[in-house]
């Protein structure tokens, strides 16, 4: 399940992990990421043993959002090799997020 991630250092957060990373920079506050959260645990179902879903509070971590050009929520990239490879801002049915990521898997 996507769950919310604490972590040291967000480098370090990617560059350790050995499967690609789904980073969705949420709000609390935001209707639409409570609607992507839901999506994002039938992606998880689906697809967690080829990829790492983490959940990034955007007020939380206004520097890290800043650095990521974060503007809309929710906003999704994709990591692969600690480097950004996709970007998804709104909401996307799980299908349709699904058949995206795997071109990345």
């Amino acid at each position: 399940m996507a769950t919310k991630q604490e972590f040291t250092s967000f480098d370090d957060l990617l560059s350790k992990s050995d499967l690609p990373v789904l980073v969705d920079f949420y709000a609390e506050w935001c209707g639409p990421c409570k609607i992507m959260a839901k999506i994002l645990e039938e992606v998880n179902a689906e697809l967690s043993d080829r990829l790492r879903i983490v959940k990034i509070n955007s007020e939380k971590y206004q520097e890290l959002a800043s650095q990521h050009n974060i503007y809309a929520l929710p906003t999704l990239i994709l990591f692969k090799n600690a480097e950004p490879v996709d970007r998804i801002e709104g909401v996307v049915q799980a299908k349709q997020l699904i058949q995206r990521l795997q071109n990345f898997l």
